[in-house]
């Protein structure tokens, strides 16, 4: 619920490689998968295919870690991984059947690989293990593929794999499990998402009613009730939970992944991080929601461990009802001086909140606890690759981030991958004029920083519910995940453009914030429609955020001329005329928004979202696509893991972790299929 996928394949990042900052790129010299590249020959992109482009990245100050760190990020390297499958599993209940036939075909066909056919099916495997699944990771949709049935029956049969004749029939009908996540409010969101968190023959109404019974509004530390379960109608016909755990449902993997934690927990950075890493165990044997928020807790306490992680069932975005957390692993390393040149904005929180556009009623009158630290990833799983996040923060719980605080981080490694990575930038097709084209090249990447950092520090950390208001996930619904990220991202437009970022000295000038608010109003209205099929509405939650946060500000700000549409050429352009007044109209957006939380209004809340963040004019779209084709960059991008190597002594013990960078994604995949599948087809 916290996290900045841009995916949102993140939001700021294709939003500033689209509008923003064009890419510098190495010489594009191939990287031998056991060499550790100085950056002059680091090969930033590995592939790319249909709407994907796959990008590599490095680990900054790998060899200045002690022995036990590097020991450490091994350890919960391998633990993450151990925990694969069970993404796959949460995405679809056909997933690993599928994939396991893929590994099958692609290791062991002994036909002809080359031509149109193979072709295809190589683009629709490499999706498919892009996506942890058979829908887009992003757009939600099933994959079409590109040759018959009777191409893939043939690849089956001549590979020994085994593929059951249902789900193939289910890969080639469009209509059945079309969407993986649907949020279309005039339909049943259980039944027409076909994510495995609930039974096929459960619908939303039971879900609704069967989590009533155990939520109570006035408990102020509520438990996050069905954050680890899947919800299944019982042989006696009622409705239950089958939990995830060791002993219960995903039992073989949690196994493997308790089994490097805890020898993690041996070479563990402080005591805090011992702690939390035993509760985490903790709660994957047992289950128990309130050992979940302990271990929140003990994990935001530990702030002076050298090599932190984020681990678990974590963020809601997959489920529509908001309350299943899908499964995923970041293991980080701080980047201490970033860090501290960045963290003026977390020892200033309280201005921000003190100086926000919010009601009295609806500011915190002390923020505590935010940690913000620059980190670069070591290893992603789950959730959080091959697509990952360029900032999260966490925990979700509102009682745990109010009593106890929160960290933030921001993925620099990953960051400056995006940035160095080849592609051409889309600058001169969707920007209005030379003016706005020169500011986003010289502030771009600073300003898609700061909005990330003021997203994640400020804005997740700030605001409050009034008294007897239940979580969102409660109030607001199958809306609560838009209306999050449309504040957090409210909170860095209000103060990007404030004198009090100069001052702090974290940007030369306000034009730092009129790149930010030409960028987001650019890809909010016109560019994100890029990743869209023609006739789709919209439904992921950070697209949805981005375009009623946009058009309700246009749509306000027409009698002032704040923004201009201007048609040239039959083409669509966004012109900001008064920076000063759209800022004003984002500090009176976020106000209805935080009233919204806060008083948990469900009406007002879906009115917002379904009026200015679902619908897509079809001309305008057909228009973007057809510009878009002069862009040759995808609009998606991921990334193939850095692979951590234990060097050993001839007793065994490990006396280094090296890293390499492979530049194969299907080998990558096949390798974690070798190495890290433990649970059964169908659980």
């Amino acid at each position: 619920m916290r996290k900045e996928r841009y995916l949102i394949t993140l939001l700021l990042l294709p939003l500033f490689m689209a509008c923003g900052t064009a890419p510098t790129t190495g010489d594009g010299a191939r990287n031998d998968s056991t060499a550790v590249a100085g950056a002059d020959s680091f090969r930033w992109e590995a592939d790319q295919f249909a709407d994907v482009r796959v990008l590599r990245y490095r680990i900054p100050g790998w060899d200045q870690l002690t022995l036990d760190q590097k020991k450490l990020a091994y350890y919960l390297t391998m633990a993450g991984l151990s925990g694969r499958d069970i993404m796959w599993d949460q995405n679809y209940r056909h997933n690993l059947v599928v994939r396991r036939a893929l590994e099958k075909i692609l290791g062991d066909y002994k036909g002809e690989r080359s031509g149109k056919d193979w072709d295809a099916f190589l683009t629709y495997a490499k999706q498919i293990f892009f996506a942890n699944g058979i829908h887009h990771h992003y757009g939600n949709e099933k994959f079409t593929p590109g040759f018959e049935r009777s191409y893939l029956e043939t690849l089956v049969a001549q590979s020994g794999a085994t593929l059951p004749t249902e789900v193939v029939d289910i890969l080639f009908d469009p209509a059945r499990d079309a969407k993986k996540v649907s949020l279309d409010a005039t339909r049943d969101l259980v039944l027409s998402s076909a994510v495995n968190f609930y039974g096929e023959d459960v619908n939303e109404k039971e879900v609704a009613a069967f989590y009533s019974k155990m939520e109570n509004k006035d408990d102020p530390e509520p438990l996050s009730y069905g954050i680890n379960s899947k919800v299944v109608r019982g042989d006696d016909g009622k409705i239950t939970e089958r939990i995830w755990k060791v002993g219960g449902m995903y039992d073989a993997a949690l196994k493997e992944v308790v089994k490097w934690l805890e020898l993690a927990q041996g070479v563990a950075g402080s005591e805090e991080q011992a702690k939390a890493l035993g509760l985490l165990m903790d709660f994957y044997r047992t289950g128990d929601l309130k050992t979940w928020d302990d271990f929140n807790i003990a994990w935001v306490k530990d702030t002076t461990s050298q090599v932190d992680l984020i681990q678990g069932f974590v963020e809601v975005y997959n489920d529509p009802l908001g309350k299943k957390g899908s499964y995923e692993s970041i293991v980080e390393v701080i980047d201490p001086v970033a860090t501290k040149n960045m963290r003026v904005i977390q020892k200033n929180a309280q201005w921000f909140e003190d100086h926000s556009p919010l009601m009295e009623q609806h500011k915190k009158k002390n923020v505590v606890g935010i940690t913000y630290r620059f980190i670069n990833a070591v290893n992603e799983a789950g959730d959080a690759a091959p697509s990952t996040p360029i900032g999260v923060n966490l925990p979700n719980a509102d009682w745990i981030r109010a009593a106890h605080g929160s960290k933030s981080v921001s993925l620099g490694n990953i960051i400056d991958a995006y940035d160095k990575s080849s592609g051409m930038s889309s600058l001169e097709v969707f920007c209005n004029d030379q003016e706005e084209i020169d500011r986003a090249r010289e502030y771009g990447t600073l300003s898609s920083k700061l909005h990330t950092a003021l997203h994640e520090v400020v804005g997740h950390a700030s605001g409050q519910l009034e008294p007897g208001v239940a979580g969102t996930d409660i109030t607001l619904k199958n809306y609560a995940s838009t209306l999050e990220e449309g504040r957090a991202d409210l909170v860095a437009l209000y103060f990007m453009m404030d004198p009090k970022m100069v001052e702090l000295g974290v940007m030369p000038s306000l034009d730092v914030g009129r790149a930010e608010y030409d960028s987001y109003i650019r890809n909010g209205l016109l560019y994100q429609l890029r990743r869209l099929k023609l006739g789709d509405d919209i439904e992921e939650a950070h697209m949805r955020n981005r375009a009623w946060v946009s058009r309700w500000v246009f749509e306000k700000g027409l009698a002032d001329s704040v923004i201009v549409k201007n048609i040239r050429n039959g083409e669509t352009y966004y012109d900001i005329r008064d920076y000063d007044k759209l800022r004003d109209l984002f500090g009176q957006l976020l106000r209805e928004v935080q009233r919204i939380k806060s008083q948990g209004d469900y009406s007002a809340g879906k009115a917002l979202v379904e009026d200015y963040g679902v619908k897509v004019d079809p001309a305008l779209h057909a228009e973007v696509l057809k510009r878009a084709e002069r862009i040759k960059t995808a609009p998606y991008a991921g990334f193939i893991q850095p692979r951590l190597v234990p060097v050993t002594d001839d007793a065994g013990n490990i006396t280094d972790v090296r890293v390499e960078y492979p530049d194969d994604f299907l080998g990558q995949m096949l390798e974690y299929g070798q190495k890290f599948s433990f649970l059964p087809d169908v659980n």
